[in-house]
């Protein structure tokens, strides 16, 4: 079973350079947990940290409850599987899964039965005398999976495992890493730039920029409740308006834009006078005919992007960038070309009134 950790006050100065800055969070045992961010973000530094490959600058990590300083990544119970995998490309699978215990000088027999289990264990039954060199993708990524689990760890560290697979493959190992991980109980750590897998997978997700966490909850909230204006526009799409707090009503915040005043939800409580972005996602959004709405922009239609399902509408207000527009392509929407003249519309509650600060460019 898993093993709690627990990050107090941690830092990695590189020279000059600070990759990871007074990061605090606790992970409880057998919690799926992601770390997202933009490369160079500082979460892969996190997870060298907790495998004990480096030591933080300063800063405790915990895990079980016990202080990792001074103990080596050989003897701390956590395994890491690297992005490239590093399998063994002529050995056998089952001897590649074994390969942890091998060193641990365990018996063939044991080994053999330890590896037939985690075969069965990762869906790759008949395949445990095939050279690992003969196998696909996916079926590498689950004999590296099963040789991290060989030796029984009680934390297992994943470096963007999925990110050489194609689309496909990565959205069927998502599953399959999620079914694995609630069998065994034991506590995931999954460092990923893709939003994607991180909102799929995870029990809770930490979005990182520039070495800091931004925002540590579960995806839904990550997504619908941002906590800073780089994880609003990291995480999915937005759009975003410039201004200044004009004025606020309980929950609630109207912000000075250069289209107009527009409400939205106050979650950081900005007081009047506050720099400020409004953020609105764009299926929040929506073409408006008269009917009574809180905000509501004139605006032509700049383009129309077609995703089969979806409809990306593109249109801009007055001296205003891009406004984003997702529709369901059901035949219920009005035939807008380039040009045509429209209102688009959002409630107040699809909006959400953050601090002005740095945007993700990603």
């Amino acid at each position: 079973m898993g093993m709690d950790i627990e990050l107090e006050s941690v830092s990695m100065r590189f020279g000059d350079f600070t990759a990871v800055k007074d990061a605090s969070l606790r992970i409880p045992c057998g919690e799926f947990f992601s770390f997202l961010g933009p490369s160079g973000c500082g979460k892969t530094t996190i997870l060298r940290m907790i495998s004990g490959f480096i030591d933080p600058t300063w800063g405790i990590i915990r895990i079980g409850g016990q202080d990792m300083r001074g103990i080596g990544p050989n003897r701390r119970p956590t395994a890491l599987i690297f992005q490239n995998l590093a399998l063994f490309p002529l050995m056998k699978v089952w001897e590649n899964i074994a390969f942890g215990l091998e060193v641990r000088g365990v018996g063939r027999a044991a080994r053999r039965r330890k590896a037939e289990e985690l075969i069965e264990l990762v869906a790759l039954q008949g395949q445990a005398d095939k050279p690992v060199g003969e196998l696909s993708g996916g079926q590498r990524q689950r004999v590296a999976i099963a040789r991290a689990l060989a030796v029984e760890p009680a934390v297992l560290l994943l470096d963007e495992p999925l990110s050489a697979l194609d689309l496909k493959l990565r959205q069927h190992m998502r599953a399959e890493l999620r079914a694995i991980q609630k069998r065994t109980g034991v506590t995931f750590i999954y460092i990923t730039h893709d939003q994607g897998e991180a909102l799929t997978m995870s029990d809770r997700i930490g979005v990182m920029s520039q070495g800091v966490i931004e925002q540590v909850d579960t995806g839904p909230r990550i997504y619908d409740e941002p906590a800073t204006a780089f994880v609003a526009t990291f995480v999915g799409e937005n759009n975003p308006f410039h201004g200044r707090v004009m004025e606020t009503d309980r929950e609630y915040a109207v912000v000075d834009t250069m289209l107009g005043p527009m409400r939205g939800r106050n979650t950081r409580r900005l007081i009047t006078g506050d720099r400020a972005i409004l953020f609105v996602r764009p299926e929040r959004c929506r073409v408006v005919n008269g009917e009574a709405i809180d905000n509501v922009i004139d605006t032509s239609v700049d383009r129309i992007d077609l995703e089969g399902a979806f409809r990306n509408l593109f249109v801009r207000g007055d001296g205003h960038r891009d406004i984003v527009v997702h529709q369901t392509n059901d035949g219920s929407t009005l035939d807008l070309g380039p040009g045509r003249r429209t209102r688009i519309g959002f409630t107040a509650d699809d909006a959400i009134v953050l601090p002005e600060a740095g945007l993700s460019e990603q």
